[in-house]
């Protein structure tokens, strides 16, 4: 995971590579870990139920509760500490997710469990906020959307292979046992903050400002946050319901679909990370395309089985690389403070994570699960639009990731339109 290439600014943030990469792997760990903990109920809700007198929908809720804690909380959050060292940002959020973690674990009843959920919930809606910019920044301008790519493959390996130890340990000892495991974890990570990365005001940061600003280009990015996300979210909301009731696959066969699934998230996040520096629009347009044929093939063809794994291998892998290359365009042109740029594209995707729930959620009442796909394609469709808009009607970005280095080398202060 060492990223090589030499500094190319004398930007106060950026530190040597072998201390960087450090950091950049106890990131990515946080990031899973962060992930996990935002589903863990969702693996455990069987256990969790009856040992806090409750029922299923209840524990299901704690996650509803907290995705909508991270939509409301994160612009104000990032507002709040703007002019806070990411330091003592990052390793106050992985140090109030490690209580709260611990919380969740000893938690006695219901309530006190959800008291520690919403609290863990703010945690992570200032970490999304500050890691992107903090770790991204610790690096030269030319590698960070290989830094961010390899930032996401936490969250692509937090399904597939974190969900599934955690459940594992949970039915083998108890619940609670998997929340001290992420909290014994989360420690370490916060020690490693602490003790690595670099004091530098938000300002000085390398990757404080972004080297191409731009209003109107973050607009189009938003609008396509927007539209891919709910476009979606619908499929991964109801994919299992599909797969069963159109694909005519056991429920039995669920847990190895889902790890088709989620290994093509995998080498998606991967593959991505070898062109996104180079080809940041390129990568966006082709990912939003192949999430638009995998709908298709999942409306059209889904009774098949083969052809129903086909596109939920495409799928998978294309909607794996949409978050970091979404990201990478918002770090090249955020106007301002590229945190609250980061911080107003992580609140829309929270918000296209609850539309496409609940647009899969009308759909399969009023007309049948296999007509989510299809809403979901003429979604993305319209994402894959708006992102060529953007690229027609907005002064062209340099092509070669060398030029990234240039800019902020001579004219780090830019004018956004």
């Amino acid at each position: 995971m060492t990223v090589t290439s030499p500094p190319a600014t004398t930007s106060p943030g950026i530190v040597d590579a072998r201390r960087a990469t450090v950091i950049l792997v106890a990131m990515a760990v946080s990031t899973f870990l962060f992930v996990l903990v935002e589903g863990l109920p969702a693996g455990l809700l069987t256990l969790m139920a009856p040992d806090l007198e409750t029922t299923t929908s209840r524990i299901g809720l704690l996650v509803t509760g907290y995705a909508l804690v991270v939509l409301v909380a994160t612009v104000p959050l990032a507002q709040w500490t703007k002019n806070i060292p990411r330091r003592w940002v990052l390793s106050a959020t992985v140090g109030v997710a490690t209580l709260g973690t611990l919380w969740a674990g000893f938690a006695g009843g219901y309530e006190s469990l959800l008291a520690a959920r919403l609290v863990t919930a703010l945690a992570q809606a200032l970490f999304w906020v500050a890691v992107l910019p903090g770790t991204a920044g610790l690096f030269p301008p030319r590698v960070r959307g290989r830094v961010i790519s390899r930032l996401a493959l936490g969250n692509s390996l937090a399904p597939v292979l974190g969900l599934p130890i955690g459940t594992w340990l949970g039915e083998h000892t108890s619940w609670r046992v998997t929340f001290w495991a992420v909290a014994a974890l989360s420690t370490l990570i916060f020690v490693i903050v602490i003790v690595l990365f670099p004091t530098v005001k938000p300002s000085e940061g390398g990757a404080s400002r972004a080297p191409f600003p731009s209003r109107r280009r973050l607009g189009f990015q938003l609008v396509t946050t927007a539209l891919v996300v709910t476009a979606s979210f619908g499929l991964i909301t109801f994919v299992t319901q599909l797969m069963q009731d159109v694909a005519g696959y056991a429920r039995s066969d669920m847990p190895w679909l889902l790890a088709v699934q989620g290994a093509a998230g995998v080498i998606g996040t991967i593959l991505v990370a070898r062109f996104l520096d180079r080809h940041s629009w390129g990568s966006l347009v082709t990912a939003i395309a192949i999430v638009v044929l995998a709908q298709v093939l999942l409306w059209a063809f889904s009774p098949n089985h083969v052809v129903a794994v086909v596109g939920l291998f495409l799928f998978g892998g294309a909607f794996s690389t949409i978050p970091p290359a979404l990201s990478h365009r918002v770090m090249l042109v955020a106007p301002g403070s590229t945190d609250m740029g980061v911080a107003m594209s992580s609140a829309i995707f929270n918000l296209g994570i609850a539309a496409g729930s609940g647009l899969g959620a009308a759909l399969t009442a009023a007309v049948g699960v296999r007509w989510v796909p299809l809403a979901g394609a003429g979604l993305a469709l319209l994402a894959l639009g708006v992102t060529l808009a953007e690229n027609r009607f907005n002064p062209p970005l340099p092509a070669h990731r060398h030029d990234v280095d240039e800019v902020l080398a001579t004219a780090p202060e830019v004018v956004a339109e």
